[in-house]
């Protein structure tokens, strides 16, 4: 087996199997690596161009029962901290996003036994009446919580928070899809099963979503080749993924500690994942979580989209980490690779060209 082999294979269009996937991240060289994941992303996106999003990421509550060991974010009732948002509040962090020119919100929180669909229904009536903004809001294990403590379905809740305005999923709460992994580091949350089941649903009634992985906590090679691999095969079931991310685990302020996965690992695993999730049309770069210049950086490794310029972000800032990018320093930032930034909309289709 040959690494050159493998990857002309890839570029042609080759499902890449898993003995190739291991082969690649131990032997294969990081640049060839690197050089056949841009081949691939330019065969799927405009090769040129380099998208970001302008949105706002709001919490509406930090309350929280997962107490996942990996987060630093999460409180419970009694803590002095805790808090469910106001709607006074959440009006205006919306106008102020609006303002900086946001398309998207990212509404999400813990999960709080106090607030059942009918708080998320009026959220996102009363954001629709008042906003011409997309609610790109939710995680699965959020999902999956409110129907529990709603005694509804999943289906029954996605149809009733589409029908109040939530428009798409993202890709939170998956972390690791697989048990082993799950069952040690957030064992109060929903299992992989459940996470695709509620994802598969989403896509079903037309509302498509992202698919994420944190990378770096306790798991191996082996399960998160696990993970890429149910991704692939919802997709190839649904096309409901638009991107994949994958962000690295930040050990600050939390129960599970350790230490950070090195760019060199984020950038040769971020290479592998385009070339394994063929069929998912975009692949994120996290600055978030690795800093603006890996993230520049992950450009030359098959990413072609470096997501939202975070106007707030507080749960990995919650972590000790707190990179922060406006949007001329991300327009700059993809110009100094040689490619055409673009802000993008939640469907990934091209608002501005700078």
């Amino acid at each position: 087996m040959k690494t050159s082999n493998i990857l002309n294979e890839v570029i042609k269009g080759k499902k890449i199997n898993k003995d190739e996937f291991l082969y690649l991240y131990k032997y294969g060289d990081l640049l060839e690596i690197a050089q056949a994941a841009n081949k691939v992303r330019d065969s799927l996106v405009f090769k040129d161009k380099i998208t970001f999003v302008v949105d706002r990421n709001i919490n509406y509550t930090n309350i929280c029962s997962c107490r996942c060991k990996f987060c630093a974010f999460y409180c419970d009732k009694s803590d002095s901290s805790a808090y469910v948002i106001e709607k006074n509040e959440l009006f205006a962090k919306i106008e102020e996003a609006i303002e900086l020119g946001a398309s998207q919100l990212m509404i999400q929180g813990g999960l709080n036994d106090n607030l059942k669909i009918d708080y998320f229904e009026d959220m996102f009536k009363s954001i629709k009446s008042k906003f011409d903004i997309t609610i790109h809001s939710l995680s699965a294990p959020e999902i999956f919580y409110i129907a529990n403590i709603s005694n509804l379905t999943i289906n029954e809740t996605l149809q009733r928070l589409k029908k109040a305005g939530l428009d798409s999923l993202p890709g939170g709460g998956a972390e690791i899809l697989h048990d082993e992994i799950r069952n040690k580091i957030s064992p109060n949350k929903i299992n992989t099963n459940e996470w695709l089941d509620v994802m598969k649903k989403a896509h079903h009634l037309g509302m498509k979503s992202t698919a994420t992985m944190m990378i770096g906590s306790v798991e191996n090679i082996h399960h998160r080749l696990y993970h890429l691999e149910k991704i692939r095969q919802l997709q190839e079931e649904t096309g409901g993924f638009r991107a994949f991310i994958v962000w690295t685990y930040q050990p600050g302020n939390n129960d599970l500690r350790g230490s950070k996965v090195t760019s060199i690992e984020y950038l040769r695993f971020l290479a592998l994942s385009r070339l394994y999730l063929n069929n998912i049309t975009h692949i994120q770069g996290s600055w978030v979580t690795q800093g603006k210049k890996i993230g520049q950086l992950s450009i030359h490794f098959g990413a072609d989209d470096l997501g939202s310029i975070m106007i707030e972000e507080n749960v990995v800032r919650s972590a000790g980490v707190a990179y922060k990018m406006d949007k001329q320093e991300m327009i700059e930032l993809i110009k100094a690779t040689g490619k055409v930034p673009a802000i993008r909309d939640t469907e990934y289709k091209i608002k501005q060209l700078f």
